[in-house]
């Protein structure tokens, strides 16, 4: 597994506030929490001088976006720290299979900068790290990886399966292979929220219309969240 990382401090330092815990259980699931969410021991122990950690899952979806969108305005405070991770899969350094890897591997460094760019043109006085990391199975990096740096919460963008959809699963059977990197989003975010070692959240945004965003821990799924 390859990674780098980078790390952007802010330009000031502001008193510490509420703790990632306090902000998850007054703003993240209101009153369908009531104290009941569990948090680990690694979570209270990345609550100390230096802020809380908060781990976003990026990539170039919408639901990325979104999820990074969330983090910003309502999981962190000044003296926080953002990692943005993004996760490539492995391929084999061979022929055109190696030009792929040189050419996938520049487009996530670019994306990577361009959210790293909106975290601090949305919060400047929070500290900005980065991770590109490579393997096969995307939920399992991401758990281990959030397991090193002792995280306060992880957050994941959670994708809408179309009722269309859902209905043709039932008896396109056949079809399974086709649809599996399609679920493969989905499938990453469940993963992480029954075994990552710190509270994760599934973050969706709802339609324009409605508002708000949906949210998935491991013990609710779905909860509306208004904006």
């Amino acid at each position: 597994m390859a990674c780098f990382w980078v790390c952007s401090r802010p330009q000031h330092k502001k008193p510490i506030s509420d703790s990632v815990e306090n902000v998850q259980k007054k703003e993240l699931l209101g009153s369908v929490v009531s104290g009941e969410e569990e948090f680990s021991s690694d979570s209270s122990k990345a609550s100390s001088e230096n802020g809380n950690r908060v781990m976003v899952v990026v990539d170039w979806s919408v639901e990325a976006e979104g999820a990074l969108e969330w983090t910003l305005s309502h999981a962190v405070r000044s003296h926080d720290t953002i990692v943005l991770v993004n996760v490539l899969k492995s391929l084999k350094p061979r022929g055109f299979e190696f030009g792929n890897k040189v050419n996938s591997t520049k487009e996530a460094y670019k994306l990577l900068f361009s959210m790293r760019n909106m975290c601090l043109k949305r919060r400047p006085e929070v500290q900005v790290e980065m991770a590109l990391l490579e393997g096969k199975e995307r939920g399992p990096i991401i758990v281990e990886e959030a397991k090193k740096h002792k995280l306060s919460l992880l957050v994941l963008g959670q994708r809408k399966r179309p009722i269309l959809r859902r209905l043709l699963k039932r008896w396109a059977t056949g079809r399974y292979r086709r649809r599996r990197k399609k679920k493969s989003c989905r499938a990453t975010a469940e993963y992480c929220i029954q075994n990552s070692s710190c509270m994760t959240i599934a973050v969706r945004k709802k339609s324009k219309k409605i508002g708000g965003y949906l949210i998935t821990t491991k013990r609710h799924k779905n909860f509306w969240l208004l904006a």
